[in-house]
């Protein structure tokens, strides 16, 4: 099984675009602590990466995307993506080729991983890279389309503004989600007035200032839950005053409680 871990030897990486077959897939175990950050690239093939374990980041143009255990990402072909990943990851990452993928979606979506799904995922990744291009083989790859197509959408999806002076404010906001400051007193530190930020935000995002703040709350709340962190410590890390305000923002968000939403993305002993 071709398998991508933060310890492999490059030479190992095969760039799937070179790989000559519609299909490539891979296992991917990266456990290492700390951050691991793959810079915007693109590739000819569509990307789907299911996490099973841990979580990821992916900034596609336009948005930031949070894949947390049981779900997965779909980059179509073509598309400027770069990926960041904290703590450990384990899953599977398969490539297509465009040609196979018209049943898909044209833009980058988060979806979630049926246990069909996620096998197949699995028994794609323990081919070699050049496998038989066989009609078992071909049966195979046919399952994974027809599950990707019918996979439904998770909504861990931020939009992200492209005006750099809109996105030179959003950066702080996320490297210091705890800042709760308001619009009024971000507009005046950027220069700007209120009604040119709220004009802006929302139209380059769709949401109001206060909407893409929440959702990049659940957003950083999925993802260091699903690396460990405890209810407590995200509530504090996000700013809340108390445990409960920052479960009700997360339960109106997302339809259930974050112990909840995790306990049930979590593989269960077999």
């Amino acid at each position: 099984m071709p398998l991508l871990t933060e310890g492999s030897d490059k030479n190992e990486w095969v760039e799937p675009d070179e790989v000559p077959r519609p299909f490539v897939a891979y296992g991917m175990e990266m456990i290492k602590i700390g951050v691991i950050e793959l810079a915007a690239h693109r590739h000819i093939k569509g990307q789907i990466m299911f996490v099973q374990r841990g979580a990821l980041s992916c900034e596609v143009e336009g948005g930031l995307w949070i894949v947390p255990p049981r779900s997965a990402i779909w980059i179509p072909g073509g598309a400027l993506h770069a990926i960041r990943v904290t703590g450990v990851l384990a899953g599977y990452d398969a490539f297509m080729d465009p040609a196979v993928t018209t049943q898909l979606p044209q833009t980058c979506c988060a979806i979630s991983v049926t246990p069909l799904l996620r096998e197949l995922l699995a028994r794609a990744a323990s081919l070699p890279l050049l496998y038989d291009e066989n009609p078992s083989n071909a049966r195979l790859w046919g399952l994974v389309l027809d599950e990707l197509a019918v996979a439904p959408i998770e909504h861990l999806h931020l939009p992200m503004p492209v005006d750099p002076r809109l996105r030179r404010i959003v950066d702080q906001i996320i490297a210091s989600p705890a800042d709760h400051r308001t619009i009024h007193l971000w507009a005046a530190r950027s220069g700007l007035s209120e009604r040119t930020l709220g004009r802006l935000i929302s139209r380059e995002t769709g949401l109001s200032f206060g909407r893409w703040q929440r959702q990049l709350g659940v957003m950083l709340a999925v993802k260091w839950l699903a690396g460990g962190a405890s209810i407590q410590n995200v509530a504090a890390d996000l700013g809340y005053e108390s445990v409960p305000s920052f479960m009700n923002m997360f339960k109106k968000t997302l339809g259930t409680s974050p112990g909840r939403y995790m306990s049930e993305r979590h593989p269960r002993p077999s």
